[in-house]
């Protein structure tokens, strides 16, 4: 079997099951978006997915995305790149060049960086804050008030390049489902006091749920799911 059926089919699969999952959820078919995780693997495979009829892409890393998407993008304004992973800096100049949202906002110094950069392209971008939910390694806000505190400095203006849409979180790498579905239950919760407070934003977007664990995710409310292994298979790691 080719590449390109393998990629195909997997996409399949994996659309099947959101339907699945939604429907065992209760939501409506459509609830919940596929972001095809494309870290790792090559430009082919990207090409693949597209033509299998998948248009969102999440990327970890600055460099190799802007290597391997401007070029998909110019041939077809229809696909969309969103970085998914911690994001440095002095990375946010190149990123906002070519990505159409940042997911992995965690601290109100890269929003900082963010506005500046988009300030001198005279273009918008949407962000989703990430909120520490999972073990220590993993980045996002650690606290609500921090947090509260760079919604706040968006609906004062300080950063009107930067669209806010929602949230994002990494569970804990672990196979006790109880602990990954607390990670999840604690985003949406938070998502909620948060939507409640701060109506003037919409903060509708919840990302969170990978390969191993989105149907979970789904059942406590994500809207957006990123999966790359059960896609693309696994990732050579020998690029990084």
């Amino acid at each position: 079997m080719s590449e390109l059926i393998c990629i195909k089919d997997n996409l399949e699969k994996i659309r099947n099951r959101i339907e699945q999952a939604e429907t065992k959820a209760g939501r409506p078919q459509g609830a919940v978006k596929l972001m095809a995780v494309s870290k790792f693997h090559p430009a082919g495979a990207v090409v693949e997915a597209f033509e299998a009829g998948q248009l969102l892409f999440g990327e970890n890393r600055v460099q190799e995305a802007s290597e391997k998407f401007p070029p998909l993008i110019a041939q077809h304004p229809e696909i969309k790149v969103q970085m998914i992973g911690q994001l440095q800096s002095n990375k946010v100049k190149k990123a906002v060049e070519f990505a159409s949202c940042i997911q992995s906002v965690d601290r109100i110094d890269l929003l900082k960086e963010i506005e500046k950069q988009c300030a001198k392209l005279n273009r918008n971008i949407e962000i989703l804050f990430e909120y520490h939910t999972g073990e220590e390694s993993k980045s996002g806000y650690t606290t609500e008030k921090a947090l509260r505190e760079s919604i706040e400095a968006i609906i004062n203006g300080d950063f009107p390049h930067v669209i806010p849409k929602g949230f994002m979180t990494m569970a804990p790498f672990t196979e006790d489902e109880a602990l990954i579905r607390k990670s999840f239950i604690t985003l949406r919760e938070l998502s909620e006091r948060l939507r409640k407070d701060y109506q003037s934003l919409s903060l509708t977007e919840l990302s969170m749920g990978m390969s191993g664990d989105f149907e979970i995710a789904i059942e406590e409310g994500s809207t957006l799911v990123r999966v790359g292994t059960a896609i693309f298979g696994e990732r050579d790691y020998s690029k990084s």
